[in-house]
């Protein structure tokens, strides 16, 4: 899936971060200033285990620029990190947010961070749902018209999700302001 820039005056493009060094989601998501946001893109950048670390952070470093390059989004949705066991996995993935931050600060994006538990809660409506239900929920949100073969892929999507839905929040409260 990939639909060209198309943004108006006032829409709002979001590119939705999983991170992960092995695995990392990417989702470009438009909420026009009227209407349901749509998808303009998603997939999942993977490397491999026997690619050295600094090698596979700049992969994913130039795949988060051609994205931004292409898409122009201005704010950056990115998932903060869950771990309950392995620290290993855990610093490489720290490794991995690191250069997609730097990036995002590089092109000058916002950079608006959810837990897994709050983007959980505003796609499901209960923070503690599994991720099969997660998965299954998105496509009754955003229509996404491709086979999604990563679960990375669905978490970026509902990450730039949870970003729109924040936004629209924060515009509707400062036009009460």
């Amino acid at each position: 899936m990939s639909k060209q820039p198309t943004t108006t005056p006032n829409s709002v493009r979001v590119i939705g971060i999983d991170p992960g060094y092995e695995r990392l989601g990417v989702a470009v998501l438009e909420k026009p200033d009227t209407g349901k946001e749509f998808l303009v893109f998603s997939d999942c950048f993977r490397t491999s285990p026997k690619t050295p670390q600094a090698e596979r952070l700049l992969f994913l470093s130039d795949s988060i620029d051609r994205c931004v390059e292409k898409y122009k989004p201005t704010v950056m949705a990115l998932e903060t990190l869950f771990f309950n066991t392995n620290q290993k996995t855990a610093v490489r993935v720290a490794e991995a947010r690191g250069v997609i931050m730097s990036r995002a600060a590089f092109f000058g994006l916002n950079i608006l961070e959810f837990s897994p538990l709050q983007v959980k809660q505003a796609i499901t409506g209960y923070g503690r749902c599994e991720k099969k239900q997660l998965m299954a929920t998105i496509p009754h949100i955003i229509k996404v018209e491709k086979k999604i073969q990563y679960d990375d892929e669905f978490d970026a999507i509902a990450v730039g999700l949870t970003c729109t839905a924040v936004l629209r929040t924060s515009l509707l409260m400062s036009s009460f302001e």
